[in-house]
């Protein structure tokens, strides 16, 4: 899921100095690592029993031992901090696996990765885990955190207290003082960041996590990376097969980030696929008639309400959870996160409703979900790894003026959500590692058949997305699966697409290209 901290701060791209991607270019592709110091590609993991989330993994109990008693096992693995360097510095990366159920079958290990970026693979995965347990019968389920997350030396930037003041700031502007504000909050921001994670900063983009990736692949013992890559984890797994498209196994992209597009037609995408969505909850409401509990007649009419009610609590905010007051921002961020699910839109009536009537405690709820704020009042690193890995990897720099100028077309591509991230473009605008691309590379000429899932639905990484994605895999790599829905991915909503998937990671049989889903 590419928008992962408050509206006006996300959806912006990361990753390494100019002078490291020069030194991690393309030159190696498919040769196994041969930059790697050979201890670290023979490495033994030491694998225990799992102890509870760290806070920057989001907190939280030890996970559940699995069916039929099995226990999930946690380890660190040593990379290189600058593969530029691989002689020198080396860091932790934070790995969970659940073993597989038929030894005697087994192909190897299936490595996930949940998106963000910034996710937590060591939280996520167990929390999934009853979705993709048909999977764990020829696979070990394995994810991790990507270097800059949860325990994975952890980008460090606001602590708690701060974080509350941060995603309580004004994120549409209307006046100069205003964005006075709304700069000098960047710009805490990122000094946040730098004082506490400089010397990490220029080595968590993606380029590097792909790299990570296949010593991985050598560690785990595959000679082939099987791999499910979901929202930003797409785009990642898209970069490990330009790199390495020899060393890719069976391959699944769900909920597909578009590559070809910079930071701002991403962010235009996703303003597109928000509004959608909030048309087509505004539709699901409407058709219940008298028991729709938002005002208003037709689309339009909600909407406009909507958009009524964020100006109000732009000048007036009412009481959210606790003695924290829901802003603006974090109404709309609220409203966001219930978009990425159907299951979630009568909650979303229900806040809204609720907040008409002066309770926005339900729409809080969803904003610290969004955030990454646990109940005690912790914060996961989500935010800071985000703007992180985002930062590293875009080259955009916009300023605070070329962002204003970027409103109306954002604003008409969406009136509820543009405003929103287009004042979001200036998040990477003090940033002090300098961009590496401003799109990914993901031509992977020569690579195996991956299945790349799109939904229709999908706000986030709106489906257009997949087409490109397969497109710029290259001819004969990508192999198109759609699914007819709603909600952001596909696998554990249709179980037609779990089919398709499941057909391909167990027994290798490739679905057919334009396979549909309804």
């Amino acid at each position: 899921m590419p928008i992962t901290s408050s509206a006006a701060r996300a959806a912006v791209a990361a990753a390494v100095t100019a002078a490291l991607l020069a030194a991690v270019g393309c030159s190696d592709e498919g040769n196994g690592g041969e930059d790697r110091p050979k201890d670290l590609a023979s490495q033994q993991l030491e694998w225990r029993p799992c102890p509870a989330p760290s806070e920057a993994e989001g907190g939280g109990p030890a996970p559940s031992p699995l069916p039929g008693g099995t226990k999930w096992e946690c380890s660190f693995m040593d990379v290189p901090l600058n593969y530029a360097k691989p002689d020198g510095e080396t860091i932790e990366l934070a790995l969970i696996r659940a073993p597989a159920r038929d030894t005697a079958n087994r192909i190897g290990s299936l490595v996930y990765n949940f998106g963000g970026p910034g996710a937590s693979g060591v939280h996520t995965l167990p929390s999934l885990a009853s979705d993709y347990e048909n999977l764990r019968e020829r696979y070990d389920l394995v994810s991790f955190d990507p270097r800059g997350v949860g325990r994975s030396v952890p980008v460090e930037c606001l602590d708690d207290r701060e974080m509350d003041e941060y995603a309580a700031e004004d994120p549409t502007p209307d006046d100069a003082a205003e964005e006075k504000t709304f700069l000098e909050g960047i710009e805490d921001f990122t000094d946040a960041c730098e004082e506490n994670s400089g010397d990490e900063l220029p080595y968590v983009g993606t380029v590097n996590a792909a790299r990570d990736l296949d010593l991985m692949r050598q560690v785990l013992g595959d000679d082939k990376l099987h791999y499910f890559g979901i929202s930003y984890g797409t785009e990642l797994g898209g970069v490990y097969a330009h790199l390495y498209p020899k060393n890719i196994g069976r391959a699944v992209f769900d909920a597909v980030v578009d590559p070809t597009q910079g930071s701002v037609q991403s962010a235009l995408g996703q303003v597109r696929g928000f509004q959608q969505a909030l048309t087509n909850f505004s539709e699901d409401c409407l058709e219940r008639g008298d028991a729709c509990r938002l005002p208003g007649s037709s689309v339009q009419e909600i909407q406009d309400w909507i958009i009524g009610f964020l100006d109000r609590l732009d000048k007036k905010p009412i009481p959210g959870i606790g003695e924290r007051m829901l802003t603006e921002g974090q109404a709309a961020n609220g409203i966001i996160q219930t978009l990425y699910s159907k299951e979630y839109w009568k909650l979303l009536e229900q806040g809204l409703d609720e907040a008409d009537g002066g309770n926005g405690a339900v729409l809080m709820a969803f904003s610290d979900a969004l955030n990454g704020r646990s109940e005690n009042g912790t914060y996961s690193n989500i935010q800071a790894a985000g703007t992180a890995i985002g930062c590293a990897d875009n080259k955009a720099r916009y300023t605070l003026e070329q962002a204003k100028a970027m409103v109306p077309e954002f604003r008409k591509a969406s009136p509820v959500f543009g405003e929103y991230l287009a004042w979001g473009q200036a998040s990477c605008s003090k940033w002090p590692v300098p961009g590496t691309w401003d799109h990914p590379d993901v031509s992977a000429a020569g690579a195996p058949p991956i299945v790349v899932v799109g939904n229709t639905g999908d706000p986030a990484t709106p489906y257009e997305g997949t087409k490109a994605m397969a497109q710029a895999l290259g001819k004969g790599v990508a192999v198109q699966v759609t699914y007819e829905g709603e909600g952001h991915g596909s696998y554990g909503s249709s179980p037609c697409v779990q089919e398709a998937v499941n057909g391909y990671l167990l027994n290798g049989r490739v679905p057919s290209d334009g396979t549909v889903c309804r």
